[in-house]
């Protein structure tokens, strides 16, 4: 073999070796950029899922705040009609209150409470007051009970008041006490929702 043989087969395996070694330089290059790349990946999906999480945790948490302003001010506007509600009703109460204080019912009425007074106080001082809207019909309660009553100067708004002066008691039949009272008290109840 000559010498230039020698070279080129010397040539041929250094090429053939630094071949393989830059093959294998490479697999070993490409087998670490896939494995970082599957890292990354990984990472990445890791991060993406605890995101989604994390968003979805605030959006549940903006959902619910959002509900739960959305209750409360359907809470104010029922609790603004029920209070305007109630307020017309209790108009309307006073005028059919009104109406009825005009009616021979209205009469006996007072006359009933006043004899429920008067067995009450059982022969002890009693001043028994009527409302100033029913002074026309002083006379005609006392003719029918036999007993003196006074006119309020203040407006109880029908009904009477008696005061058993022994026992220190005042006796309210009056209406405007019982409708503060049923005013107070009333609720709304049935429907969709209404406890």
């Amino acid at each position: 073999m000559t010498i230039e043989e020698k070279i080129g087969h010397l040539q041929a395996a250094a090429m053939e070796e630094a071949r393989l070694e830059g093959n294998a330089i490479m697999k070993q290059h490409r087998d670490a950029l896939e494995k970082l790349f599957e890292e990354h990946r990984e990472e990445t999906l890791r991060q993406s899922k605890s995101r989604i999480q994390a968003e979805s945790v605030n959006a549940k948490k903006q959902l619910n705040m959002a509900a739960s302003k959305a209750q409360l001010e359907l809470k104010r506007e029922l609790s603004k009609t029920q209070h305007e509600l109630r307020r017309r009703l209790f108009q309307e109460v006073e005028q059919l209150l009104k109406e009825y204080m005009i009616t021979e019912d209205y009469k006996r009425l007072l006359i009933a409470y006043i004899e429920k007074a008067a067995r009450f106080a059982a022969g002890e001082e009693l001043t028994i007051y009527i409302n100033p809207s029913d002074e026309d019909k002083k006379a005609y309660l006392e003719e029918h009970t036999g007993l003196t009553l006074t006119v309020s100067k203040e407006d109880f708004a029908g009904g009477i008041r008696a005061v058993v002066h022994g026992r220190n008691i005042l006796i309210d039949y009056s209406f405007k006490g019982a409708l503060e009272t049923a005013y107070r008290d009333f609720l709304f109840e049935g429907g969709a929702g209404i406890e």
